[in-house]
């Protein structure tokens, strides 16, 4: 499966001179959280997560806290190019998504800008990958017959089960094409594993 499979497009994106509570508008109300900050000529300049949003946010609650310093708060910042991240984990649309979670676990991201030619195109996001996942296996089974079908328009057929992602096939076409069966079905999105039995 690719990332164009399963991304989010076109993504929803924000300025570094955007206002700070625009931002954290923008990714609650899209249910996001991160976008990707585009420059003055559409280039991807960096990234604003909640976290981001969310650091010097809050002044403490004097019912809770007392400061000893007399002195005022630091002001909150109010832009989003003060609080973003400039050092962006970036993929292409034809990355496979198997590399994509390698990436997210090594980096430590939940959401990864998709670029095409240098610009952003998508966002994927862990929720994107687990929607994937949840399919029911009577969608992914019917999106693998559907597949095979395009593949093979007049035959052979298979037999296609689906059981918690995990496709297995069943009956023989001899030489190349059960194979070929079996590459078609691992590009369906919410397959998990193929094996043919």
């Amino acid at each position: 499966m690719l990332v164009q499979e399963v991304m989010t497009s076109p993504a929803i994106t924000l300025r570094p001179d955007d206002p700070i509570r625009r931002a954290i508008r923008t990714l609650h109300s899209h249910g996001i959280t991160a976008a990707p900050v585009l420059g003055d000529y559409g280039e991807l300049v960096g990234i604003v997560s909640e976290m981001d949003l969310l650091c010097g946010a809050f002044e403490p609650d004097p019912r809770v806290s007392v400061r000893t310093s007399g002195g005022p708060a630091d002001p909150a910042p109010r832009r989003v190019g003060s609080v973003m991240s400039t050092q962006v984990t970036t993929v292409a649309e034809d990355t496979d998504a198997a590399v994509l979670v390698d990436l997210m676990v090594a980096k430590r991201v939940k959401s990864v800008p998709v670029l095409r030619d240098d610009r952003v195109v998508g966002m994927v996001s862990r929720r994107d990958l687990m929607a994937t996942l949840a399919a029911p296996d009577a969608d992914v089974r019917r999106a693998v017959l559907g597949a095979l079908r395009e593949r093979f328009p007049s035959g052979p057929a298979w037999e296609v089960t689906v059981t918690d992602g995990e496709v297995e096939l069943r009956g023989q076409a001899g030489g190349d094409l059960d194979e070929i069966a079996d590459t078609v079905a691992r590009t369906v999105p919410g397959v998990s594993r193929v094996r043919h039995a």
